[in-house]
């Protein structure tokens, strides 16, 4: 073999460069660290991914079932869900229905080695943005991400927004300050009053069901944090109260609503 004959041609060079090229833009596009939830239960490929996605500047977290995943999910904080679909425990259609209950807008890739039309169907029924079928190379993955992101924000919704404008009433999650509109009646919240109500504005006029919340805010469903809920419950609607005319409404046996009048 002549030397040199196992490399890349050069149109195969002009490939890795320009994908290089296009992801060190995108990065600095992006300007924060992407957190990504890679659940494959396959540890060669999960390892291999891992170790890819890691030398391209995103932080990435590998779980070898669908259940260690969404336990994950619930307690930490990502910006993109890589999922096999075939996973013990926990399947990928399962753990995306789960995790569309807790934040709507992150981002969800599906890698499969099914191909058949029924099975990409299902995937975006279950909350799926994208669909790749193995084998893939390094490179679409990547792009494919770097798109998903782009069209997204790179960014959860929940983790995203911090300011949220309803009816007469302002709340800033990052100051922890709620107000009227002109700022003349300001209340201070606590940390986690902040979380419940942020989770209750990104949902204003839809029932946000108690199990959601508590694993959203509290991390856990156990009865002790259904009880402080409710205490938190009861502090947010007097601030709500004192600033303007949103409400907060018991949905009997399922949850809270954050009343928004339109």
């Amino acid at each position: 073999m002549s030397p040199g004959a196992d490399l890349p041609d050069r149109g195969g060079f002009r490939t890795f460069f320009s994908v290089l090229f296009l992801h060190l833009q995108f990065m600095k596009e992006m300007n924060t660290p992407i957190s990504i939830l890679l659940a494959e239960d396959d540890p060669n490929l999960g390892t291999f991914l891992q170790a890819y996605l890691n030398s391209k500047g995103f932080k990435t977290f590998l779980y070898r079932d669908g259940e260690a995943a969404f336990e994950a999910f619930q307690k930490g904080s990502f910006n993109f869900c890589i999922t096999d679909i075939m996973m013990p425990l926990k399947d990928g259609f399962s753990l995306a229905k789960d995790i569309r209950k807790l934040d709507s807008q992150i981002p969800i890739l599906f890698l499969t080695a099914k191909t058949l039309e029924a099975d990409r169907l299902k995937g975006f029924q279950m909350g799926g943005d994208d669909y790749l079928t193995k084998p893939f190379s390094m490179d679409e993955l990547l792009l494919r991400i770097q798109a998903i992101l782009r069209r997204t924000g790179g960014l959860g919704r929940e983790q995203e927004q911090h300011i949220f404008v309803l009816g007469d009433t302002k709340f800033d999650f990052l100051t922890q300050k709620l107000s009227n509109l002109d700022g003349t009646k300001t209340v201070d919240l606590t940390s986690r009053e902040s979380e419940l109500l942020r989770l209750l504005c990104m949902h204003g006029n839809e029932v946000v069901e108690r199990k959601d919340a508590l694993v959203k805010v509290w991390k856990s469903d156990n009865y002790f944090n259904a009880r402080s809920m409710d205490v938190y419950v009861t502090k947010l609607r007097k601030a709500l109260r004192t600033v303007g005319s949103l409400e907060i409404i018991n949905v009997h046996g399922v949850g809270f609503k954050l009343v928004v009048e339109k």
